[in-house]
């Protein structure tokens, strides 16, 4: 095959910004950026009128898409769904992810996302376990009921599994610090999230290894001046991650845009959706653990008005965090690509464009419109 020369479009490569260059990609990867002067006669030249090529986007919470939830259909066929779904927005590598559930369907997910890799199926590169290892208190849309401690014998079961990537969502008040480490040292990135952890209990957490929080200021005991809570925690402890819902609806701006000066440790804030089946489709209703959930204005919520995931694209999430918290173009891209692909390990083959790395890429314009996404080098026939 031929190696393909993208030219015309100012080039982000996940650090610097660039102009009057060309992306060569070769295959399945980037083989060099290069001034548009010194582009190999023998490649296929690809004008693109102007605009910014960027790393295509990672998302490690996706619930759903395409009108699929992963509880209701974990096999590969939804899996698949819910990829192709939110590929057509940006996101060309995602986590599906399992929500609180029984254990029969938690398990049937993560063999599903297993069997989805080993199959190839575009864009699926791990699994999201979010609970049932969670708080009552900090439950947000999680079931109550099926909400529990992780037991000896839980433990033993997860660490059977195979699937890595893998992150794993839990309260500090049903796990202990000792099982965090056992879970940490077998490959499984451990983040706290629906919890009402005090700053100690969470900085304990962090010690024994968790490295994330999930949803940042939503479903966890939040920033006092007293007592600082998991937000406080977060913010403080440098090398732990933090997702956050930039939608307009989970977190005002302007908390978005404190947390992103407050957090000590560069780079540690990552773009996530939290995604339900209704990206990507017209439907409004669908079906939480045999609870109703409706799409109104954007949000959607349980009938007792909670919110319930987010109809939100990583698209969509930059463009909030560039037009509406004012974050730099620049660093609104990082947190959507570069930053989740080393909170997963992953900084050496995605997040960026550079020799050797997937040609993973998303096109976009001066209003930050989507115009095309490429998976592996390959364009998707349609997107946004």
């Amino acid at each position: 095959m031929a190696m393909t020369a993208y030219r015309g479009a100012d080039i982000f490569d996940g650090k610097v910004r660039r102009s009057g260059h060309a992306l060569l990609v070769d295959g399945e990867s980037v083989r060099d950026i290069l001034p548009q002067a010194d582009v190999p006669g023998d490649a296929r030249l690809m004008d693109l009128p102007g605009g910014l090529l960027a790393p295509g986007f990672i998302d490690v919470q996706v619930n759903g898409g395409g009108g699929v939830l992963l509880n209701e259909q974990p096999t590969i066929a939804g899996i698949r769904a819910i990829c192709e779904a939110h590929a057509r927005f940006g996101s060309t590598a995602l986590m599906p992810t399992v929500i609180t559930d029984r254990p029969e369907i938690t398990y049937a997910a993560i063999e599903a996302v297993g069997a989805a890799i080993a199959e190839g199926v575009s864009g699926c590169i791990g699994i999201h376990v979010e609970g049932p290892f969670l708080s009552r208190a900090r439950k947000g849309a999680h079931d109550p009921a099926l909400i529990r401690t992780l037991s000896e014998e839980d433990l033993e079961r997860i660490l059977a599994t195979t699937v890595r990537p893998m992150i794993l969502t839990v309260a500090t008040e049903s796990v202990t610090p000792r099982q965090i480490s056992i879970l940490a040292a077998n490959g499984i990135t451990v983040s706290i999230g629906h919890s009402d952890a005090t700053f100690e209990d969470a900085k304990r957490a962090f010690a024994a290894g968790a490295r994330g929080v999930t949803h940042l200021y939503n479903a966890m005991s939040q920033l006092g001046h007293r007592s600082p809570g998991l937000v406080g925690a977060a913010l403080d402890t440098p090398d732990v991650w933090c997702g956050v819902i930039a939608d307009g609806h989970h977190v005002h701006p302007a908390a978005i845009g404190i947390a992103l000066r407050a957090k000590r440790g560069e780079g540690k804030i990552m773009a996530i959706t939290d995604a339900m089946p209704t990206v990507g489709v017209d439907a409004s209703v669908f079906e939480l653990n045999g609870r109703t959930v409706r799409r109104s204005q954007g949000r959607l919520t349980l009938d007792d008005g909670t919110l319930a995931g987010s109809d939100l694209t990583m698209i969509g999430a930059v463009q909030y965090l560039a037009g509406t918290v004012g974050v730099p173009l620049e660093e609104a891209l990082r947190m959507a690509s570069s930053y989740p692909a080393a909170f997963l390990g992953l900084e050496g083959e995605r997040g960026a464009l550079a020799p050797g790395f997937r040609a993973d890429m998303v096109w976009i314009d001066d209003a930050l419109n989507l115009r095309g996404v490429w998976i592996g080098g390959r364009r998707l026939p349609r997107t946004g």
